[in-house]
Order: structure tokens, then C-alpha cells, then sequence
């Protein structure tokens, strides 16, 4: 239990293992869906063409959207280079890391089904059976042309009547299910020789820049969780003061109308609900969050996040604008003797 309470913690603080581990998902939803499909050419000299087509892209692209929804960086990266610049300039390099690096999860799945689709060639040979050139096979001299775009619609069916038994049906399907695998086996060949040459080469370069951006995205995407986190710890607590506070200024109300007795019908005063000391826990960020004490300093907390993001300078005073949180004007300054 120890054990699978730390891996789900490194799950947790490591974005990064998180979107390989969804990626690994997609990978294995998309070999079970594929496997556990029941291809049915419809083996229409009009229709053949867009279903095997259909069949081999419209998959990936589902697949695709779904990569994007299920990593969040996707979301980031848009709220990263749709913000307002601020205080904190944008960086187009650390977009284009975060665009790569979400494409390149999101594309696992669509790729691994398509090498799927064409190393096992059904969809291959329903799409292109009818745009395979006769006069590549003797068996059709003897066929007027009506009956060979006839014929060849019906090849990926190989229980029809017409094409039961043929020796040309079978070297036709045999030849494009060849081909298939042919471009699905070079596909996977080029893909490989690029992550290698990817993974070979690039500690050939300077990885300032490489390490800059990385660090700057796993930033941005930090530094949102920890914000959203921090909200709810927020709204937590000041919806617990809001309670306390509702609880300790109904007590006059009820002493008002008689409601509110003390101990044998005596008049004495009843303890007022304290509030949560602040600052007790040892931590300044209790006292931070506690400062935001009403709705138009939390719009105005949450409008300044959005609109004018800190600069990255922890040396950098924390106000937010020129009268920080508060909307009360100034305190006046004592008069002199």
C-alpha cells in the first residue's frame, strides 16, 4: 500500500508521467478497438473507396481529439498564448515546446492506428480494389469493361457468388494487401529512423535553449495547478468564515426574540463563535489567503491573475496594481503635532 500510495503521488506532481501514462491508454484502447472491430466492405464500385477511406482516417482523427481532451497541457498551452502579456512577457518558444509536445502524444494513437489498418490490408483492399489497372492481370481479357469495375468492386467480399473461387480475386487482393503492407512497414521504418535520429542527435546540440523550455513549460503548467489548488483552499476557508460568521451574527438576532437563553433561564451572555486565528498554522500564506475577505476582492484577484500574470521575480514587491486587493481608499495619515 506504502508502495502504491508513492507511485500515485509521483503520478500526481509529474504532468509529464501522467500524459505518458494517458498516451499508453489511447495506445491500448486503439489496439482492442481495432482488434474487436467487424469490417464489413459494402463492395459497391461507388462506395468501396469511402468506406475502406473512412474507415482508415476517420478513427485516427477521433482518436486524435480525444489525445487533445485528455492532456492538459493542451488546455495550458492555448491559455498561454491567448493571455495578455502583463507584467510577464510571452514566449513563443515555450508554446511551440508545449504545441510539440502535445502533438506528439496526441498522434500516438491516430499512427498506431492507421499501421494497424494498413499492415492488415482489409481497408487497403476495399478502398483501392476498384482502381487496381486490369491489363496487370491476364485473368481479365476476357471481361467487357462494365463487368471488370463489376468484378473488382466485389473483391474484398470473397464469399460473393460472382467472385467465389477466382484465382483473379485472389491475386487482385493479394496485390493490394502487399502494397498495403509495403507503405505500412515503410511508414513504421521512417518513424523509427526519426525518433532515432532524434534521440541520437540531440545531445550533438546546445541544450540551453531545449533545457530553458522545458523548465518554463513544466512552469506554466505548475504554476496553474498550484493556483487552482490554492483557490480551493481559499474558497474552503472563506466559506468556513462565512459560515462562523452567519453562525455568530445570528446570536444577537436570536437574544433579540427570546430564542437565546442561558443555563437555569439566566440572562448571561452566550460565547460568541471565534473565528480561525490567522496565522497560527506558521505559515504566511494562511495570512495571504485571509486578506481576501469579500467577493470584489476575489473578482479583482482573480481578473488580475488572468489579465496582468506576476512578473518572475520573487524579489519583485506582491502587489497586484497600484492599490494591491483592497478597493477602500488609503488610511489618512495621522495629523502632526
Amino acid at each position: 500500500m506504502e508502495k502504491f500510495r508513492m507511485l500515485f503521488q509521483h503520478f500526481q506532481s509529474s504532468s509529464e508521467s501522467v500524459m505518458n501514462g494517458v498516451c499508453l491508454l489511447l495506445a491500448v484502447v486503439t489496439v482492442k478497438l481495432y482488434s474487436s472491430f467487424d469490417f464489413n466492405c459494402p463492395c459497391l464500385a461507388h462506395y468501396n473507396a469511402l468506406y475502406g477511406l473512412g474507415l482508415l482516417l476517420t478513427p485516427p482523427l477521433v482518436l486524435f481529439l480525444c489525445g487533445l481532451l485528455a492532456n492538459r497541457q493542451s488546455v495550458v498551452m492555448v491559455e498561454e498564448w491567448r493571455r495578455p502579456a502583463g507584467h510577464r512577457r510571452k514566449d513563443p518558444g515555450i508554446i511551440r515546446y508545449m504545441c510539440s509536445s502535445v502533438l506528439q502524444r496526441a498522434l500516438a494513437a491516430p499512427l498506431l492506428w492507421i499501421l494497424l489498418a494498413l499492415l492488415d490490408g482489409k481497408c487497403f483492399v476495399c478502398a483501392f480494389s476498384s482502381s487496381v489497372d486490369p491489363e496487370k492481370f491476364l485473368d481479365f481479357a476476357n471481361m467487357t469493361p462494365s463487368q471488370v469495375q463489376l468484378f473488382l468492386a466485389k473483391v474484398p467480399c470473397k464469399e460473393d457468388e460472382l467472385v467465389r473461387d477466382s484465382p483473379a480475386r485472389k491475386a487482385v487482393s493479394r496485390y493490394l494487401r502487399c502494397l498495403s503492407q509495403a507503405i505500412g512497414w515503410s511508414v513504421t521504418l521512417l518513424l523509427i529512423v526519426v525518433a532515432f535520429l532524434a534521440r541520437c542527435l540531440r545531445p550533438c546540440f546546445d541544450q540551453t535553449v531545449f533545457l530553458q523550455r522545458r523548465y518554463w513549460s513544466n512552469y506554466v503548467d505548475l504554476e496553474q495547478k498550484l493556483f487552482d489548488e490554492t483557490c480551493c483552499e481559499h474558497a474552503r476557508d472563506f466559506a468556513h468564515r462565512c459560515v462562523l460568521h452567519f453562525f455568530a451574527s445570528m446570536q444577537g438576532e436570536l437574544r433579540a426574540r427570546g430564542l437565546r437563553r442561558g443555563p437555569a433561564g439566566s440572562g448571561s451572555e452566550p460565547p460568541e463563535v471565534p473565528e480561525p486565528p490567522e496565522g497560527t498554522d506558521g505559515e504566511g500564506g494562511k495570512a495571504h489567503l485571509r486578506a481576501v475577505s469579500s467577493r470584489e476582492q476575489v473578482n479583482h484577484l482573480l481578473s488580475a491573475w488572468y489579465s496582468r500574470k506576476p512578473p518572475l521575480d520573487l524579489a519583485a514587491p506582491p502587489a497586484l496594481g497600484g492599490r494591491g486587493l483592497s478597493h477602500r481608499a488609503p488610511p489618512a495619515a495621522p495629523a502632526g503635532d
